[in-house]
């Protein structure tokens, strides 16, 4: 059973920074893309960025391009989004998602498997 576990979320101030963790576990992940969406009160869910598990390529939307990091430890089955000078704006809950290559990575309906999400709010 895949399981796909964020963490890191809370409150923080602008300007600060702040690193997601999603722990995946119940199968290999070799070949998958792992995804990082967001969801805002009223809004769609949205697309933050993605790594392959494989290469270690990456991907990010313009509103956290320069901000963010996505990154992989394949000996921990982690994923991380590392983001800084975070904005009132990037307040939302954070998904982390797996995907089998092959799709547009910015698709949310492509992904197979996706975490419970963790709260980030950006507040003075």
């Amino acid at each position: 059973q895949v399981q796909l576990v964020e963490s890191g979320g809370g409150l923080v101030q602008p300007g600060d920074s702040l690193r997601l963790s999603c722990a995946a576990s119940g199968r290999t992940f070799r070949g998958y893309v792992m995804g990082w969406f967001r969801r805002a009160p009223g809004s769609e869910r949205e697309f933050v960025g993605a790594i392959t598990w494989t290469f270690g390529l990456t991907t990010y939307a313009d509103s956290v391009k320069g901000r963010s990091t996505i990154s992989r430890d394949t000996d921990k089955n982690t994923v991380y989004l590392q983001m800084n000078s975070l904005k009132p704006e990037d307040t939302a809950v954070y998904y982390c998602a797996a995907m089998i290559t092959g799709g547009k990575v910015t698709s949310s309906s492509l992904y197979d498997y996706w975490g419970q999400g963790t709260q980030v709010t950006v507040s003075s």
